[in-house]
């Protein structure tokens, strides 16, 4: 352990009245998530568009009855967002913005529930239902650890600066996010976010995530005769547009599977030793992680093993591919028309448009002549998001979960894409994450969970977080 982290470490004491303090409030904790999980938040249909109207408004009643001086609802061009500010006393102290999402995901297929997932069950120490752990669970639990937090410290008000932003429309793609924020650019200032909308790598290993990959997509269409042609008269001796497009798409990768788009590496950060020994540290298992993967072999770019594809790697993927006859029995054409989805995971050091720039340059090369082409952006794209190993703010929440969990927190990155970037760019500030869900939580599918221990655990991070923060970041000027 190294002096740091032997003098930031809480003392037995205050370490036992934070447990303490979140035992005491776990009960009303669970029925405050409760009646929040309640509130069917989806933001992608249009008819629960009230609903996370009102589950904003649900969250700010929350907020002021916590003792937040303010609370308030924030209008977007879409759904709306939440924001809190809790001020510190101390004048000097530093200023921390939590991040997180009241909306939730579609429960399609219901069959498949076994519970109505906007009437959530206790089942022994699991909370079932739509939104438990993605991410309504994980933005509460904050609540509760500012609770332990001034009952341990007998302070009226945080050690940091604190505040919330807390969005409505994560689950559609956070399209108005970055817009809102540039709006409250001076509201929102701070010396670092903690997004609490991730996970751990399991039960028994805490860890805390350091990175996210950014992502770009688009749909590609090819099109030949105006119209399909008899493959009899005409095969042959005209462009065949879906045969281009899967000459096209099989282009895309060579032997080893590196992206041949031209320029798409330049700029990709390199893993270190030290970042490529602390991926080692995990106890991964590849027949468990190709069991959740839906396969039976590993498959990637060579050079790399299986979690540094997913998380620090860039990709390109066919999502769909689409085109002439596709009925029963057969029907010989040439057919007018191709398409495809693809999708692009990026990495620190590119930019999704940068990389759609070279994407749409590459495809003009490939289509032959007698060809016509296009590619449509599904919007900007999301930057990638990277924490720094050495920032401090990484060593208090690293020091938070550790003491709280009573064990080593490893590091872990995630493969997929979030609005954590547009936090990073806007505010100016690093961005690390306290997130406490379980690979097994179901996030996005049916009978969704969260595991009640595992939310006070987060709580009790939560409380200890902010008294090391404010020691360890340097004093606000």
């Amino acid at each position: 352990m190294s002096t740091t982290d032997q003098q930031h470490r809480p003392d037995a004491d205050h370490l036992a009245r934070v447990r303490a303090a979140v035992s005491d409030g776990a009960g009303s904790f669970v029925e405050r998530l409760t009646a929040w999980l309640r509130i069917p938040s989806i933001s992608g249909d249009p008819a629960h568009h009230p609903d996370v109207r009102r589950s904003a408004e649900h969250l700010v009643d929350a907020l002021r009855a916590a003792g937040f001086p303010t609370a308030e609802v924030w209008e977007t061009s879409g759904l709306p967002a939440v924001f809190a500010h809790w001020p510190s006393a101390d004048p000097d102290a530093p200023t921390v913005v939590v991040y997180g999402h009241h909306d939730v995901q579609p429960v399609t297929p219901r069959e498949l529930w076994r519970t109505d997932p906007f009437e959530p069950v206790v089942d022994g120490d699991r909370l079932v239902g739509r939104g438990s752990a993605d991410d309504k669970g994980q933005v509460l639990f904050h609540l509760l650890g500012l609770d332990a937090h001034l009952a341990a410290t007998g302070r009226t008000s945080p050690a940091v600066n604190l505040k919330l932003v807390v969005e409505g429309e994560e689950e559609s793609g956070s399209p108005h996010f970055a817009e809102l924020l540039r709006a409250h650019r001076d509201e929102l200032a701070c010396d670092v976010v903690v997004v609490s909308d991730t996970g751990m790598w399991s039960r028994d290993t805490p860890t805390v995530c350091v990175g996210m990959r950014g992502m770009t997509d688009c749909q590609v269409d090819l099109r030949g005769p105006s119209g399909d042609v008899h493959s009899g008269s005409f095969g042959g001796a005209v462009p065949n547009p879906l045969t281009e497009l899967a000459r096209l798409l099989g282009r895309m990768h060579d032997d080893d599977l590196h992206v041949t788009i031209d320029g798409f590496y330049d700029g990709v950060l390199e893993l270190s030793d030290d970042e490529r020994a602390l991926i080692g540290k995990l106890p991964y298992d590849e027949s468990a992680w190709l069991a959740n993967a839906r396969s039976t072999a590993p498959r990637g770019e060579t050079g790399y093993s299986t979690l540094e594809r997913v998380w620090v790697r860039p990709t390109a993927e066919v999502n769909g591919m689409w085109g002439g006859y596709q009925g029963e029995g057969h029907k010989t054409i040439v057919p007018a028309e191709a398409h495809a989805k693809v999708s692009f995971r990026l990495v620190a050091g590119q930019e999704p448009g940068d990389i759609q720039a070279k994407f749409e340059s590459w495809v003009g090369r490939q289509v032959p002549e007698g060809v016509e082409w296009s590619v449509h952006w599904y919007g900007p794209g999301v930057r990638p998001c990277l924490t720094p190993l050495d920032h401090p703010a990484l060593g208090s929440v690293i020091r938070a979960m550790s003491t709280a969990f009573g064990s080593e927190v490893l590091h872990t990155r995630e493969g997929g894409s979030g609005p954590e970037a547009d936090l990073q760019d806007v505010l100016e500030a690093p961005v690390v994450y306290l997130g406490v869900s379980l690979p097994d939580d179901g996030w996005h599918a049916p009978n969704e969970k969260v595991e009640i221990p595992f939310l006070l655990k987060g709580a009790e991070a939560a409380a200890l977080l902010w008294d090391d923060l404010a020691r360890t970041l340097p004093r606000t000027p």
